[in-house]
């Protein structure tokens, strides 16, 4: 079993010694109503976020019957690593091997014990919490308010640039003027083959052709 920390760039850490166990905790969102004269009633509203949690330590020492690899992190760069992950306001990717753990998540905790005789090591426990993207949900009517209340957002896609053909224009020549060099008629061919047809020497005045990007 392998445990991956993957960030936003792509950054993959991986845990030098696996944890004993791993721990998800998964709990129902109660909302609770005192009703006078009936007492509390709770009323579910969906699922919490789930917790994953474990614990293990990063050796000052390469061990090879625990550690996963053999050119494992100084501890204190992979504690300072952890702190840039759980710190970041982006979420990280949890991959855990062997199970179907392939999750995004924030690390809520991460706290670090040093322990007496085992000079180097850094133990570790780890929380991390599923991500969730929050989602505002309306009804129609108010979609369709505020859809006219706002204006449109413009259209940031470039439009392509486009050539009207004139008598006497050849491929070549429209290449030359809007391109830069005639031998690149067969790029305009290429974007235009269904206005032009099978024959790129029959262009016919009014045709508007795309220019290639």
């Amino acid at each position: 079993m392998d445990i991956h920390l993957i960030d936003a760039a792509g950054k993959d850490f991986l845990f030098p010694v696996n944890p004993e166990e791993i721990t998800i905790s998964r709990q129902k969102s109660l909302e609770t109503v005192n009703i006078m004269s009936l007492g509390e009633y709770d009323f579910p509203s969906g699922e919490k976020v789930k917790e994953i949690a474990f614990s293990s330590f990063f050796p000052a020492v390469y061990d090879a019957s625990y550690c996963k690899y053999s050119e494992i992190p100084d501890p204190q760069e992979a504690m300072n690593e952890l702190t840039r992950m759980m710190n970041s306001i982006t979420p990280v990717r949890l991959i855990i091997s062997e199970t179907a753990v392939n999750v995004l998540v924030t690390i809520s905790a991460h706290n670090t014990t040093f322990k007496g005789g085992e000079p180097g090591d850094v133990y570790f426990d780890l929380t991390a919490r599923t991500w969730r993207d929050m989602k505002v949900h309306t009804n129609a009517a108010a979609a369709q308010t505020a859809q006219t209340a706002q204006p449109s957002r413009p259209d940031t896609k470039p439009k392509p640039k486009t050539y009207t053909v004139k008598s006497g224009d050849t491929l070549s020549k429209i290449a030359k003027l809007e391109l830069g060099s005639s031998a690149k008629w067969q790029a305009i061919y290429n974007a235009n083959v269904k206005i032009i047809g099978p024959d790129p020497n029959k262009i016919k005045p009014g045709q508007k052709l795309v220019m290639p990007s």
